[in-house]
């Protein structure tokens, strides 16, 4: 297994847990439907498809960061595609058997959010394409000292 590979333990307690009604009024209903619901959005239907700017994606229900523009590719499947997470632990796998597939459901491990699918057929020298909801994501746009890969400039980063 990949280094860059997100974690593979067995599932664990979300850090953000709300009811589900508190869910259903946070969320839009499509939102609400893929995150909360492991449901999907239609191809080339998200705002984040064809979003070229430097900056970081975040979890749309918690705001944990996931992944990163510099991480981001075209792949033609519909969906932001990323190589890898922007930080490993910040994301789950978990085998799916559901429409009788076997794929690994990528999910937020800090509120449990179902953001998409990871597959091996990446491009990238780390090989994977995580195939992500475009509605699962919170773009944040970078600023002129805070680049994609600056871990010292990002909320809570370490510093010397």
């Amino acid at each position: 297994m990949r280094k860059s590979r997100a974690s593979t333990a067995a599932a664990s307690a979300p850090q953000v847990s709300k009811p589900d009604e508190q869910w259903r009024q946070e969320l839009t209903p499509l939102q609400y439907s893929v995150l909360r619901q492991a449901h999907t959005e239609r191809p080339f239907t998200g705002e984040y498809v064809q979003n070229h700017q430097d900056g970081f994606y975040r979890c749309a229900g918690c705001g944990s960061e996931l992944f990163r523009s510099d991480a981001k590719f075209d792949s033609g499947t519909g969906w932001p595609s990323f190589s890898e997470p922007a930080v490993a632990e910040a994301v789950e796998l978990r085998t799916d058997h559901s429409l009788f597939m076997r794929r690994t459901e990528v999910v937020c491990r800090r509120c449990g959010g179902h953001l998409g699918h990871v597959f091996p057929d990446g491009p990238t020298p780390t090989g994977d394409r995580y195939c992500i909801n475009s509605c699962s994501l919170a773009f944040e746009p970078a600023t002129a000292s805070e680049q994609p890969g600056d871990v010292t400039d990002r909320p809570g980063a370490a510093r010397d």
